[in-house]
């Protein structure tokens, strides 16, 4: 197995998790809507999950673990990704918040402040923010 290989297996197992993080939020209230099935098929091809990795993935969504990128921009793309999937079928489930953040804290944001950061980052996506928009105020929030 060359070099090329391992870091591709790795970043498509880090993008799957990822995926399942997602699916988690989805599936927190048991159902996945038609509003939350568009989405997550958006982000599995852009997250370049296979057919059989985004039917796997649906079916075992719990095994999956959160890793969360060194960087922190990535933590709030990933952040970003799982505000998003709270909205996208326009309800905010009792489930979800206390879910998001455990996910959160699980992507390298401190325990100390993840409530002040799920809320901000919902309130954005509320907002219609775009993904770079986020990642400034969620930077800017802690200046």
């Amino acid at each position: 197995m060359s070099i090329s290989d391992l870091f591709d297996s790795g970043f498509q197992k880090r993008n799957q998790d990822h995926f399942a993080a997602i699916v988690k939020v989805a599936m927190s209230d048991g159902v996945i809507t038609e509003d939350e099935k568009a989405f997550l098929d958006r982000l599995g091809r852009k997250l370049n999950i296979s057919e059989s990795d985004y039917k796997e993935i649906l079916k075992n969504y719990a095994s999956h673990p959160v890793n969360p990128p060194s960087s922190y921009d990535r933590r709030l793309e990933r952040l970003y990704d799982l505000a998003r999937m709270v909205y996208a079928d326009y309800e905010l489930g009792e489930k979800q918040i206390p879910l998001l953040e455990r996910l959160s804290v699980g992507l390298g944001f401190s325990p100390a402040n993840v409530n002040y950061v799920v809320d901000k980052a919902l309130k954005l996506v509320n907002a219609g923010v775009d993904e770079d928009n986020f990642i400034e105020e969620i930077k800017n929030m802690n200046r």
